[in-house]
């Protein structure tokens, strides 16, 4: 069994700073054995993330982070071991990626409003794959032009709901996404639940209609959760008997909380998500 599992992480493919190759030595660096890259809405990425797995000794996992809009709350499901064949996922993807363009555009403008001009030019030099603009591109170009100290403090003042440069998206429905990734073969797995602001009504309801529609696994460990909140969602995955996945959330060697392979183990008693795969 592999010592140290990553199950979440991104590149340049979406919103990631490092590309697939170089998050894949990073990896390697790290001592991480299997790697599972999950774009945004993104599989692009993963035929380099091979070839430098191959190359550098690292299993990797294919994966997506599908963003979903669920009661008027975004909330990210991760694919885990999909079929990058599947036109079922393929169409969903690109299905979810449209839009986001509209949605930089209005975002520009909201920030011009108030005093921040350029700034649509300025997030596109962050940009690796024009489809997949994000808040996160938009927040590494306010940094840069100080408008911020860090993206941490972007996210505090700006591009939030209530603060400028927001605008909300409708992404994809919570069954549609699981079953694109059913369809292509792969788990379904809720991602950092603890980032989302649902009441305890809505939590339940979240859980059981991710379960009953066929949704597999819930991250416990990632760079996300506090470490209390490690202990919450393992409570969780036993309730509603979900395995339990363990992931970073890598985005940036300066930006995320956790490195690629931090973390703890996930406990014992929990039935990983990787558990048929060796």
């Amino acid at each position: 069994m592999p010592a140290v599992i990553d199950l979440h992480c991104h590149s340049t493919f979406s919103d990631g700073v490092l590309a697939p190759r170089d998050l894949l030595a990073r990896a390697r660096d790290n001592g991480v054995e299997v790697l599972a890259l999950t774009d945004h809405d993104c599989i692009s990425g993963l035929p380099d993330a091979q070839a430098a797995a191959d190359e550098y000794g690292v299993r990797l996992v294919n994966g997506v982070e599908i963003s979903v809009t669920w009661a008027g709350h975004t909330i990210h499901i991760v694919g885990l071991n999909v079929d990058l064949a599947s036109k079922a996922l393929q169409d969903g993807l690109a299905a979810t990626r449209a839009g986001r363009d509209a949605r930089g555009q209005e975002i520009a403008a909201q920030l011009a409003k108030v005093g921040i001009p350029g700034v649509w030019e300025g997030a596109l030099r962050y940009v690796g794959n024009p489809d997949l603009i994000s808040r996160s591109h938009f927040a590494r170009y306010l940094v840069e032009i100080g408008v911020c100290a860090s993206v941490s403090k972007v996210f505090e003042n700006y591009l939030v709901d209530g603060k400028p440069g927001y605008v909300p998206m409708r992404w994809a429905a919570l069954d549609d996404a699981i079953a694109w990734i059913r369809a292509a073969g792969g788990m379904a797995v809720v991602a950092h639940p603890g980032r989302y602001a649902l009441t305890d009504t809505q939590f339940w309801a979240f859980f059981t209609q991710f379960r009953d529609q066929g949704g597999e696994g819930v991250e416990v460990v990632t760079g996300s959760h506090t470490p209390d909140q490690y202990g919450e969602y393992a409570d969780v995955a036993r309730r509603f008997g979900l395995r339990a996945s363990r992931g970073s959330d890598f985005h940036s060697p300066t930006e995320s909380r956790m490195d690629l392979g931090g973390g703890p183990p996930l406990p014992k008693d929990l039935v990983p998500v990787w558990r048929d795969w060796f």
